[in-house]
């Protein structure tokens, strides 16, 4: 017999394949010891949506399997035979867990339910059946030349390989949210803690190139060199709507409340800096990829976790995603539906995760779902770090 919460996700699984919204489900923990883990995705085959299952044995070896989508009771097989089900959809994750006894729980079901009837989802096209990524960007694009990611022939040079996937998986992340844009006005748009601005001149390209929107872009960063060569490929490129500003995030201000905020890898609280800036303008869209978390780690005083904490590393990993989780509760607290995604994959950068928030239509901060936020919020770093 197959429980409740496997019939959950196998529908889930087959509904969000059949509307385009499923990314992909990771299989893992499975009954059968030589498979390590399996992977899904929808593939098109002669012009139907088909579930393709790649299967990673530890003999090394890969094997395929494709699943009519209609195919309800196959899916279902397959799922009783894993423990652990993580299922990633284009507007949030949710997870199936099995325990040696037999009991089984699903993470975050309920909450995929209710973004799903509550907002409008974002949309992906499934790919052939040919393993061919197809990119945004294509690597001849000029400003990827001048910024040394590609060579003069378009040609993505070896080492700049996961910096060019990095610059256009973000790029996908932009196209997802981009309903939530204005549609007609000039896009204002900022990257604070710009660094070299790899996405800056993406983002701007994208809009303004691809899309031929007006595009008013201001990139914002403490380090006077790179503002200036920022500036000089900028114009050089004749992107003359993005512009560089040496400046502490801290103390900028902008006269128009940006669209759109992004910003990559802003180091420790910088990130928190980068939020905040954004819910104070109340920014329509935020797409954040933290970088280190340092802050929570130096200050955690939650005895129920000292069996974790005594552990550097462990300590390490929880602060990160204890410090992300935060964000996204305060996020939310302000009218933001969030998600926390994996930007790229892991194996070429820990630095993986991005926090996407999308500001809801009329929100009422003294609402009882806004206040019951902002509860969870205040509870939560108090757990986590209590007065001494």
């Amino acid at each position: 017999m197959f429980s409740t919460n496997q019939e959950k996700i196998s529908t889930l699984i087959i509904k969000t394949a059949l509307d385009n919204t499923h990314k992909k489900t990771i299989f893992s923990k499975c009954s059968d010891k030589s498979i390590m883990r399996a992977v899904a995705t929808v593939r098109i085959l002669k012009n139907n949506p088909y579930m393709q299952i790649e299967y990673f044995h530890k003999d090394n070896k890969a094997t395929h399997q494709n699943i009519a989508l209609s195919d309800f009771s196959t899916i279902l097989n397959i799922i009783n035979n894993f423990n652990q089900i993580n299922i990633v959809l284009t507007f949030g994750e949710c997870e199936y867990r099995r325990s040696k006894s037999g009991n089984d729980t699903l993470l975050g079901y309920d909450k995929i339910i209710a973004d799903k009837a509550e907002e409008k989802v974002k949309k992906i096209i499934p790919m052939g059946n040919n393993n061919e990524k197809q990119y945004i960007l294509n690597g001849n694009e000029p400003f990827l030349v001048l910024l040394g990611v590609s060579d003069k022939n378009g040609r993505v040079y070896d080492k700049k390989q996961p910096k060019f996937r990095q610059i256009n998986r973000f790029l996908e992340m932009i196209r997802d949210v981009e309903d939530e844009l204005p549609a007609n006005e000039t896009l204002r748009i900022c990257d604070l803690c710009c660094g070299k601005s790899y996405l800056s001149f993406a983002v701007y390209h994208y809009f303004a190139n691809i899309k031929k929107r007006n595009v008013n872009m201001s990139g914002v960063d403490l380090k006077a060199d790179v503002i200036e060569y920022c500036n000089s490929v900028a114009s050089k490129l004749g992107f003359n709507g993005l512009e560089f500003i040496c400046e502490d995030i801290n103390k900028y201000h902008t006269d128009i409340n940006p669209n759109l905020v992004i910003s990559l890898h802003a180091c420790d609280t910088a990130t928190d800096t980068v939020l905040h800036k954004a819910i104070e303008w109340t920014t329509p869209v935020i797409l954040s990829t933290p970088c280190c978390h340092h802050e929570l780690n130096h200050i955690i005083n939650c005895p129920e976790l000292a069996f974790i904490t005594e552990h550097s590393m462990l300590r390490q990993k929880l602060c990160d995603a204890a410090t992300d989780a935060l964000r996204l509760k305060l996020l939310e607290s302000h009218g933001y539906i969030t998600a926390a995604l994996e930007l790229i994959d892991p194996d070429e950068t820990p630095k993986n995760i991005m926090l996407r928030a999308i500001k809801k239509k009329n929100f009422n901060i003294n609402s009882e779902k806004a206040l019951k936020a902002k509860n969870e919020y205040e509870t939560a770093k108090h757990f986590l770090v209590r007065e001494i």
